[in-house]
């Protein structure tokens, strides 16, 4: 049973009764965490009132001070079993995920912050918008359109371009989409079915073999090409979804507001809702006490407050918080501009279609919560 741990802050049940009821565009989004995740999500919706909730030797963080903290002021393990990195490991895939730590770590996001700074996404803007224009052109003669596949192509030719290989994008998105569903899988607590850990193994060679890239370079592109993938996948479509569902088209087509709403719905959608991370040593969360080895579960969702409010371009949320999806410091996500260049490229194209959704499936095995369908059609 959950323990409210001591220094947690009280009056959160206030503030659950207080809340509006819920717009049609987070009523459909929640599908997509019921449909994935549904004991995580009943965990975390239970548990959200307290800054930090100890379950055993996990310690699960909602607080937006809190997930500081553990981000910036706690020693993590990278490669603690659990991690993504500590299934890199197991999976005898060490360098290709995200397990690298200390000098190597900071050199990798470097590299990485340097190719996707303002120069590097307007490099890459041409690419993605090409995509946008053929794919979405049916909506201009009133044929409806699954975004999935649309967004997926979008992210795996901006991925090739960005690291320089010649692979195909629709090939390239579903390789990192079906790598990260397997290392995801991995990661999951209870007993492993026979052949997981080998399907996981194959499922990411898999990727490294399209790349195409000598070992040096494997670790950083398989890296990127996994987050670029899975985040935008799963961002993207729940995005505009909640932008159909909520009216938020006037909006979105105004290049005044449009920048706005993007940070708001990247706020309220958070791709990676959940950062797993394990302490590396003595610390201090929320004002509760953490330990070398103690799990920590930092809800990026909470922190950025998507379970209190909807996107709202009147009264965003502060970008000091609002961006606390994208991690902080130097655990601070380095595509965060090039999420919000391609959400708000989407957006823009869309808008004068004002599209509804005529159908949607929640995705029960991607990596990360988000759509298998998405049928939209323009709406005027």
């Amino acid at each position: 049973m959950a323990e409210q741990p001591s220094g947690a802050r009280t009056g959160g049940g206030d503030a659950d009764r207080r809340r509006p009821a819920p717009s049609r565009g987070r009523r459909r989004d929640r599908r997509v965490y019921l449909r994935r995740y549904p004991v995580l999500f009943a965990l975390l919706a239970a548990t959200r009132r307290w800054p930090a909730v100890r379950l055993g030797r996990t310690l699960v963080v909602h607080d937006p001070d809190g997930y500081l903290d553990a981000l910036l002021r706690t020693p993590l393990d990278r490669a603690a079993a659990g991690t993504v990195g500590g299934t890199a490991h197991r999976l005898g895939t060490d360098g290709l995920l995200f397990d690298q730590q200390g000098p190597e770590h900071r050199q990798a996001r470097r590299a990485l912050t340097d190719g996707l700074g303002p120069a590097g996404v307007a490099r890459l803007r041409p690419v993605w918008t090409a995509v946008l224009r053929r794919r979405l052109a049916p909506l201009g003669a009133g044929e409806p359109v699954d975004l999935v596949p649309v967004v997926a192509e979008l992210a795996g030719a901006t991925t090739a371009a960005l690291l320089g290989v010649d692979a195909d994008p629709v090939a390239l998105a579903e390789a990192a989409r079906r790598a990260a569903a397997a290392t995801a899988a991995e990661q999951l607590p209870g007993p492993r079915p026979p052949g997981r850990a080998r399907a996981a193994r194959r499922a990411v060679a898999d990727l490294a073999e399209l790349l195409g890239l000598p070992p040096e370079d494997a670790g950083l592109a398989g890296m990127l090409a996994l987050a670029a993938v899975n985040t935008t996948v799963s961002g993207i479509p729940r995005a505009v979804a909640w932008c159909a569902d909520d009216r938020l088209w006037d909006r979105a087509g105004a290049a005044g507001s449009r920048d706005v709403l993007v940070d708001e719905l990247l706020r309220v959608t958070a791709p990676s809702p959940v950062l797993p991370r394990v302490a590396a040593g003595a610390a201090t969360v929320a004002g509760c006490p953490v330990r070398s080895g103690d799990r920590l579960l930092l809800v990026a969702r909470h922190a950025a407050g998507a379970h209190l409010a909807g996107p709202d371009c009147a009264a965003p949320a502060p970008a000091r918080t609002g961006r606390l999806v994208f991690g902080a410091g130097q655990h601070s996500c380095p595509g965060a501009r090039l999420a919000r260049a391609q959400l708000a490229d989407t957006l823009a194209a869309l808008a004068p279609h004002q599209p509804v959704v005529v159908r949607a499936r929640a995705d029960g095995h991607a990596a990360l919560p988000g759509w298998a369908r998405l049928v939209v059609r323009a709406g005027r």
